[in-house]
């Protein structure tokens, strides 16, 4: 799903080692920006399929978790940086995120990227203008292929660019379009689905591979109980294990 990145080894490895030495409290960093997979509710607090997820997540894991909400194009550098110890946002697992973080398994098989445009609109995929946020697996996506891609730090203002006419559709995970649809008139689903991403997972320091293999351990008992697909059908994600 998103895809961002830079940081440096050395604030990797000093962050992950006042991890080891002096927290007892493991902080989980998200977006709040992206539902279903995680916003702020009315009465201000983390919410949404991953908020029901990582608090299962520490539980069995046996560790004492808060949340962190952190814009997305510093998501990882703010990870590396050690502002928080673990990303649960959304994020996809891709290779070129591997080569700065480190995974546990993905917890939601890949998730297919849609297209909304407005109701009744001709749009050119190809030679077209398409939306994405930035610093996504969807924005890569659309640059490679070709369209002319523009690029916005929030998903909501992606869809506000297809209404106001700056792009002609807008390219997400189809589970954070498809309400969106549902919900208004004036924009519509396009039939191209579009498969990218190698399933959601949560991100860590390449020097926190105890907590990795803690979080690893939790997602798997919860794969193996069916915990984990009871969570993704109640936030309608799709495809289940």
């Amino acid at each position: 799903m998103k895809n961002l990145l830079i940081g440096t080894a050395a604030l990797a490895m000093m962050a992950g080692a006042a991890f080891a030495e002096s927290h007892s409290v493991v902080r989980l960093g998200t977006e709040g920006a992206y539902p279903p997979y995680n916003f702020i509710n009315d009465a201000g607090e983390v919410d949404g399929f991953e908020r029901e997820l990582g608090d299962e997540l520490c539980t069995r894991a046996e560790l004492t978790c808060e949340w962190v909400t952190n814009e997305w194009d510093s998501i990882i550098p703010n990870l590396v940086s050690g502002n928080y110890d673990a990303i649960i946002a959304g994020m996809s697992i891709t290779a070129e995120r591997d080569e700065v973080i480190d995974f546990t398994q993905n917890y939601t098989q890949p998730d297919p990227s849609a297209y909304l445009a407005l109701d009744g609109a001709e749009v050119d995929l190809e030679g077209g203008v398409i939306a994405a946020q930035a610093s996504t697996i969807q924005a890569s996506y659309i640059a490679e292929m070709g369209a002319t891609l523009v690029e916005f730090a929030t998903p909501d203002e992606t869809v506000a660019a297809v209404r106001n006419g700056e792009a002609d559709a807008v390219l997400a995970d189809k589970a954070y379009l498809q309400p969106i649809a549902d919900e208004n008139a004036d924009l519509v689903l396009l039939e191209q689905d579009v498969l990218i991403g190698g399933g959601v997972g949560m991100g860590l320091r390449e020097s926190d591979g105890e907590l990795r293999e803690k979080f690893d351990a939790a997602i798997q008992s919860m794969k193996d109980d069916g915990s984990l697909n009871a969570l993704i059908e109640k936030w309608e994600l799709g495809a289940t294990f």
